[in-house]
């Protein structure tokens, strides 16, 4: 025992030895990131000096050009004198992420009781008078590329190039200079705050992957030197060149999910039918959830025949509207509409839709739409890079409400919000006899979303919604969607937005004015094709649309899933 506490009191420091055990403190607080204890041992000279705020930041700043990611420390070896000065060296380990690991001691000098702190203590090699600067070196940033290879994006950052057009960007996304709230993840990963980074898309989204591993080389510069000057290299490594991303994009689909789309304010999502990847994205194809409209009553179809609500052949009254929860809600633009409920289901009849909001309940209707991948995120990636990009997410309340509420939530009203790319999905799911797949946009492994199929319905309900969701096409409001090749199978969706009123000056307000109210609608068409071999799946939003979605957004979805076929 006596021999072990010699060998502890050898390595931390003996009360023989006041500068070496304060060495180690130093040392030990410093691999902790703790500042507070770092500045509790300086000397009263020093911390007359700098305060606890300005040393905390001198580390911080150090941390961030050197682009550290730990510190370790090894036990103070012996006190020396040099110059009129004590000092006590501590070998450290310092590992950057850009210029590789750095072996140094620091030679702490220490008197007056305590260590008498400068400046070039911030980083082990540093002399007095000199500062810490970076020479950062960027590695070539990689290519995105489609599934056959084609490039949608490549080139040096500054001059990224899209050999498709414009018609790529809405995948790709963007390379611009980082926000401030950004800056500490990039330092993190060894960028300075003034490296072009993806802001958008898949460039932010595998910013880290295309641009590599930065090189360059850690130097002490004079402290009266001006930026850029030269000075003793500490540590030096070389760049390391990204890797591409390959996508599941389709670039003929692509280039026409863009075209149709026309640069309208809204998205176009296209998937596999089958295994659910990404085939297309154009505009907002997953990032502004808005109303789903009349779409979401696929989900709440299948919630009602779960629960044995309603079969197909049920009669409904013809009527213009219903009185749910005490409140009188219209069929839309007040037509009468009714009949068995495949007719209802093919008008899009609210009337027929509405009471069974409450009937279903609220559990079974969050059950149902959560089944279908409302309320978590897109599984676009792996979770960690969704955890990273925070894409949007469709919502639907846990808690909805009253009868009313769960009544305008069953027609994709209230405070139900979707994406173009969670509509295709609902499609999907009908089309692959019931199993919700992944929406993977990327082939790598390590990349890929690790969700595994879910198996949101039985067979026979998926067979019920296609042959529900075919006479919307054949007979119903969706007739635009059609297409050459084969049936489609859809529902179409408008959703209220409010009232637009036109000022004497020509400006829109809302609200309710003097003047004839016009109604914002967000038009929708969620579909699959074709019924007899499903291919693809595609969900379209125009956002405040001049039309119903079965008049502007339908003939989109015709011209994408017509583009499979060609």
């Amino acid at each position: 025992m006596a021999i072990v506490a010699f060998v502890v009191g050898a390595a931390m420091g003996t009360p023989g030895s006041p500068e070496k055990a304060a060495a180690n403190r130093f040392a030990e607080a410093w691999q902790a990131k703790n500042f507070a204890a770092m500045y509790a041992e300086l000397n009263d000279a020093s911390r007359a000096k700098v305060t606890p705020k300005q040393f905390a930041a001198a580390y911080r700043e150090a941390r961030d050009i050197a682009t550290m990611r730990g510190v370790v420390a090894e036990p103070a070896e012996g006190a020396r004198s040099e110059g009129g000065e004590t000092i006590v060296p501590v070998p450290l380990r310092i590992r950057t992420v850009a210029f590789g690991t750095v072996e140094e001691g620091l030679d702490l000098p220490w008197s007056e009781g305590g260590i008498d702190w400068a400046s070039n203590l911030v980083f082990p090699g540093l002399g007095r008078g000199e500062k810490l600067e970076a020479e950062t070196e960027l590695a070539p940033r990689a290519a995105i590329l489609a599934a056959d290879g084609t490039a949608l994006a490549e080139g040096p950052a500054l001059e990224r190039e899209h050999p498709m057009g414009s018609a790529a960007i809405d995948v790709t996304g963007e390379v611009g200079e980082a926000s401030a709230e950004e800056a500490p993840r990039l330092a993190a990963h060894g960028f300075p705050p003034e490296t072009p980074v993806g802001i958008s898309g898949l460039e932010k989204a595998f910013n880290q992957r295309l641009a590599g591993k930065p090189g360059g080389k850690l130097l002490a510069v004079a402290g009266g030197a001006g930026k850029g000057a030269k000075g003793r290299v500490l540590a030096e490594s070389a760049p390391r060149a990204g890797a591409p991303v390959k996508t599941t994009i389709d670039p003929h689909l692509q280039e026409t999910a863009v075209a149709a789309l026309a640069g309208r304010a809204g998205g176009v999502a296209v998937l596999d039918a089958k295994n659910g990847d990404v085939r297309a994205l154009a505009g907002q194809a997953f990032s502004a959830p808005q109303p789903p409209g009349s779409t979401f009553k696929i989900i709440t179809t299948v919630a009602a025949l779960q629960k044995n609500l309603v079969k197909l052949n049920d009669e409904f009254e013809i009527t213009n509207g219903i009185n749910v929860g005490g409140r009188f809600i219209e069929n839309a633009n007040g037509e009468y509409c009714g009949g068995t409920f495949l007719e209802a289901f093919a008008e899009s009849c609210n009337a027929d839709f509405l009471p069974l909001g409450p009937q279903i309940g609220n559990a079974k209707l969050v059950e149902t739409a959560e089944a279908f991948g409302f309320n978590a995120p897109p599984t676009l990636y792996s979770p960690a890079i969704v955890k990273e990009v925070e894409p949007a997410e469709s919502t639907i309340p846990t808690e909805i409400g009253e009868e009313v509420d769960l009544a305008v939530s069953a027609i994709g009203q209230g405070e139900v919000l979707a994406t173009p790319l969670q509509m295709a999905s609902v499609a999907q799911t009908i089309a692959n006899d019931g199993v919700r797949m992944p929406t993977s946009i990327v082939y790598a492994k390590n990349l890929k979303p690790t969700m595994k199929p879910v198996r949101v319905m039985s067979k026979k309900v998926a067979d019920q919604l296609t042959e529900l969701m075919t006479g919307v096409v054949t007979e119903g409001t969706g007739t635009a969607g059609a297409i050459a090749a084969g049936q489609v199978a859809a529902k179409t969706g408008t959703a209220e937005l409010g009232q637009v009123v036109e000022s004497e000056e020509g400006v829109e307000e809302t609200g309710e004015e003097e003047g004839e109210p016009q109604h914002k609608k967000d038009a929708w068409f969620s579909a699959y094709a074709t019924v007899e071999k499903p291919k693809l799946a595609v969900g379209v939003l125009l956002i405040e649309a001049e039309a119903a979605g079965g008049e502007v957004a339908a003939p989109i979805a015709s011209q994408v899933l017509s583009a499979a076929y060609e």
